[in-house]
């Protein structure tokens, strides 16, 4: 059944606003020294909507964080499903764990102020509770669960997510000025180390 003009017309308008929501959400975080400070108005100012459409659109400032997030987490859910080595499925699991939380720290690092604000954003749930969340617990128990012997799969893949987590990120690259290469080898002998090929 082909749908009226209007409600058509009315889709399309619905689909081009939020795509310009999150461009210009992505722009505005991207260049924002205190991310914490931006308002839904100042994000619907720079997408020229109202404030309403924003509303409807992502419910709230959270909404809107886990949609923006999402978008750019999308190729790094692609490479680790399908993608291929060190992140696809070809690669034996003691090495995809290390590449995976590797990619993690490092799209945390590359996306610093989204991810703060989406962690710190986290209602009063937490950002344990975040379906993104669950999503790479899954993904990474179920690598775990691949290695012979290793017990526990699903706490340790919660250990090794905590180690990922944009304030402790935060933390080490600029309180602790650890630099980027190197935490990044210190989180992947870490988790050699976790999944027993590493001493």
């Amino acid at each position: 059944m082909t749908l009226p003009q209007p409600e058509r017309r009315t889709r399309k308008d619905a689909a081009r606003n939020r795509q310009a929501v999150l461009e210009a959400a992505d722009a505005l975080y991207a260049r924002s020294e205190h991310p914490e400070d931006l308002t839904m108005a100042d994000i619907a100012a720079a997408a020229g909507v109202g404030k309403g459409t924003l509303f409807r659109a992502f419910g709230d400032r959270a909404g809107l964080l886990r949609a923006l997030y999402e978008a750019r987490l999308e190729p790094l859910r692609e490479a680790v499903e399908t993608g291929p080595p060190p992140l696809g499925p070809a690669t034996p699991p003691q090495d995809r764990v290390p590449a995976l939380l590797d990619a993690l720290v490092r799209f945390k690092l590359d996306n610093r102020p989204l991810a703060l604000a989406l962690e710190e954003s986290g209602s009063t749930t937490g950002p344990y509770q975040a379906a993104h969340y669950d999503h790479w617990h899954d993904r990474l128990r179920s690598v775990l669960e691949e290695i012979p012997g290793l017990p526990h799969p699903g706490f340790t893949a919660h250990a090794l997510l905590a180690a990922t987590r944009a304030d402790l990120v935060e933390r080490l690259a600029t309180e602790d000025g650890l630099p980027r290469d190197a935490l990044r080898a210190q989180l992947a002998a870490y988790a050699r180390r976790v999944v027993g090929t590493q001493a």
